[in-house]
């Protein structure tokens, strides 16, 4: 597959680029839906690194009898995910190239669980629970601090996408972009350069609708190009080429007169256009009409591939068929690579494993071959 050309630029620009060491602390939190399907977050205290478990040991991929492994018993009614097969080793110097990654033959199967990266501690139970490794597993981080590489290597160790969803509650938008935290942005990137494995990164998601300090209500759709664009100068003039960049706007069912198009960077400014969109109770209870209109609208201006950022659904009487919807939907869409399950409780419970109707159900959608891949070997 051959990388877009801004890519394939920035590329050639890293290979000329030294690779600059940086270390430091990622706040993580855990972002949820407020009623009906919005996100809000809070500080929360982050928990000392796990240590990384050795390869082969109980619990951990590749560890025998461990499912996803060779060998592994598959739950009952599940099917056990391939083992992630041995990364790619590049050599000195050569950077990441994520474009293989953008259009995948397979569909990326997501989560969101407690706590992740700091530590691991929940990837386990929802492995087993829903019978397949996930491939990606996205955590929120504040605009402060460093980046977390220790946590963005768990994950990948566990042969999963990290999927960063940078959250500025304390810069404002338009103060990005003048340049106000051009020395933290350039140490994050220059830390994600560093890392040189595939991360997914997403800025100020959720920009259309007014339930976040950079939201309609307090920032322009100018003032969030200028922002957006501004720090993806910075990552590439870090070298970081290894960043799959997720525009990541709301639904347009919670904020019906926002357009889309005047909040949108530009194709080469972008890699997938994320969608946030819960069922709910009160909301839409069919795939097209939750992310239809949005999915036409995005259409009118941009066909870069679809990827589910967050979703999951409230529990009731429908979340068997909110199930069926969303796995129905997902496969009519050859343009959505992928869907990330929020599993976290957070003002409502949307852990699918909460109730065994829905996990049955879910466990089944999942177990066809087209949801899951080994990332490191795409």
């Amino acid at each position: 597959m051959t990388a877009h050309p801004r890519r394939a630029g920035r590329l050639r620009h890293r290979l000329a680029l030294p690779l600059l060491a940086a270390a430091g602390l990622l706040l993580t939190t855990a972002c949820g839906p407020e009623d009906p399907g919005f996100a809000m977050q809070k500080d929360l205290a982050q928990a000392a690194p796990a240590a990384t478990p050795a390869p082969g040991a109980p619990g951990t991929p590749g560890a025998p009898g461990a499912p996803g492994t060779p060998g592994a018993t598959p739950a009952a009614g599940g099917t056990a995910p391939a083992a992630p097969a041995t990364p790619k080793a590049l050599p000195a110097g050569v950077p990441y190239d994520v474009t293989p990654l953008l259009r995948p033959s397979h569909k990326y199967l997501g989560a969101a669980l407690p706590d992740v990266p700091a530590t691991m501690d929940a990837l386990p139970g929802y492995r087993d629970a829903i019978g397949k490794q996930p491939n990606v597993l996205e955590f929120y981080a504040h605009w402060k601090g460093g980046f977390d590489t220790a946590g963005a290597r768990r994950i990948h160790d566990a042969g999963a996408l990290p999927f960063m969803a940078w959250e500025p509650h304390d810069r404002s938008l338009a103060s990005i972009a003048a340049g106000d935290t051009d020395d933290y942005v350039r140490g994050v990137a220059k830390a994600v350069a560093k890392f040189n494995l595939p991360i997914a990164v997403s800025i100020a998601h959720e920009m259309n609708g007014d339930w976040y300090p950079w939201g309609r209500q307090a920032a322009t759709p100018e003032d969030f190009v200028a922002a957006w664009c501004h720090v993806h100068d910075l990552f590439d003039q870090a070298g970081a080429t290894n960043v799959i960049w997720v525009w990541s706007p709301n639904i347009t069912d919670p904020a019906p007169n926002t357009r889309l198009e005047p909040y949108y960077p530009g194709d080469t400014y972008v890699d997938w256009a994320g969608m946030t969109g819960y069922f709910t109770k009160t909301g839409p209870k069919t795939f097209d009409a939750l992310y239809g209109p949005t999915m036409a609208e995005i259409r009118g201006f941009s066909q870069k591939p679809f990827f589910i950022s967050e979703t999951a659904s409230e529990q009731g009487k429908r979340q068997h068929a909110d199930i069926d919807q969303l796995f129905s939907g997902l496969e009519a869409h050859d343009d959505i690579v992928g869907f990330v399950w929020f599993n976290i409780v957070k003002r409502a419970d949307w852990r699918v494993e909460a109730v065994p109707d829905t996990l049955a159900a879910f466990k089944q959608r999942v177990s066809d071959p087209r949801y899951g891949f080994d990332i490191r070997n795409p």
